[in-house]
């Protein structure tokens, strides 16, 4: 699989500077945590989840969620167990390629060995769970069963705990809770590919709910948490782990009091005006400026819960040609003593040492998203990636 790669050839080659690289399910989990990208929730329960797991892979959908928890009612968790077996089943019967990365999101550690016991030859095709309400106390029993259940089917498994309970909220609590939060993922390090932010609960915790023409750093109580997430949790020194942004909750904008938060005059040079009045109908506006301020703050990747937010997301991964060309001058190897330089589109200043964190993320999500050519802008390839 590859990001973009559900574009012709001949437009990804007009588009990219340096295309985005092949991986599998297989390949380093480094390189895994970074491609996640728009990570597409979806029920258990939907009665054609293979073919709609196809459909969206081609669409350009490169993680999925299949969900046991929220999205379904307690009474149908046992009727989404039953319908998640059959449908790897009908997957496994189908050519493998192609397929997104799979991951099923669960409410209880023992339905991870279960689950995989049932899926039997077809746990080729997953790649791990998500666990909700994850703390220190909740956290460890799925990890462990993760553990056992990977021994037990003989294929590698991932966990992306939830972050998204009270404790991390209150103010009183959150250290401790992050504390015992980074206790648990260390010991299993190996086996934590992510940690996904739920910021629907954590608004819960005080009746908030943020508005369409609002991003989740408008909410100063939430954008707190996501700040000592990253502080505790993300950080470049080798200790940190991926910390993917919160979900956009709307599809389309049915009145809206302020102005729309995307400036007119990048669409007028793309020739795109229709697409922007289509991005602001459908809420999008306001869904590109929280994905530019969850780079701005450390987070990369997004859950996503409808597939049109999926090309927004991909669309702003890309590493533009100024921002590869500053991380490469970064770091040359001549520029190992430090130093100060002039960028080469001479509009900043790079410091090699303090920026030489920033420049090896840069580069990492160049390698899974690619660099945009120095013509090409965010509309450009915002406009190839939505599906026809």
């Amino acid at each position: 699989m590859r990001h973009f790669g559900h574009i012709a050839p001949e437009v990804r080659q007009r588009l990219f500077h340096q295309e985005p690289c092949e991986f599998s399910s297989d390949a380093p989990a480094r390189l895994l945590s970074a491609a996640l990208g728009a990570t597409l929730y979806s029920p258990a329960t939907r009665p054609r989840l293979a073919d709609d797991i196809v459909k969206q892979a081609a669409n350009g959908v490169v993680s999925m969620v299949l969900c046991l928890e929220d999205s379904i009612g307690d009474e149908d968790v046992a009727a989404g167990e039953e319908n998640l077996v059959r449908q790897f089943e009908d997957l496994a019967a189908r050519a493998d390629t192609g397929l997104p990365l799979l991951f099923v999101r669960v409410r209880t550690p023992e339905q991870i060995p279960d689950l995989v016991r049932r899926l039997g030859p077809a746990v080729r095709l997953l790649s791990g769970f998500v666990f909700p309400k994850f703390t220190e106390e909740r956290g460890i029993p799925f990890l462990e069963a993760l553990a056992t259940a990977e021994a037990a089917g003989g294929r590698r498994l991932f966990g992306m705990p939830v972050l998204e309970t009270p404790e991390l909220m209150y103010r009183e609590s959150r250290v401790d809770a992050l504390e015992g939060i980074a206790r648990a993922v260390d010991k299993y390090r190996d086996r934590v590919l992510a940690l996904r932010l739920g910021v629907t609960d954590f608004c819960s915790s005080y009746g908030l709910r943020r508005a369409p023409d609002m991003t989740a750093y408008d909410v100063q109580i939430v954008a707190s948490v996501i700040a000592d997430v990253v502080n505790m949790l993300g950080r470049a020194d080798g200790t940190g782990y991926t910390v993917t942004g919160p979900v956009w909750e709307y599809f389309r904008v049915p009145e809206r009091m302020f102005k729309p938060m995307l400036r007119t005059s990048p669409f007028l040079e793309g020739q795109a005006v229709e697409l922007r009045e289509k991005l602001i109908e459908h809420a999008m506006d306001g869904l590109l400026r929280e994905i530019s301020l969850d780079h701005a703050n450390g987070l990369l990747g997004k859950t996503c819960i409808h597939p049109s937010h999926v090309p927004a997301v991909h669309a702003l991964s890309v590493v533009s040609h100024e921002e590869y060309s500053d991380a490469v001058d970064i770091l040359r190897p001549e520029r190992g003593g430090g130093g100060v330089l002039r960028s080469a589109y001479t509009n900043k200043m790079n410091e090699v040492k303090p920026h030489r964190a920033w420049a090896e993320r840069t580069m990492l999500r160049a390698e899974v998203f690619g660099v945009a050519r120095e013509d090409v802008s965010f509309v450009d390839l915002l406009a190839a990636g939505i599906p026809g």
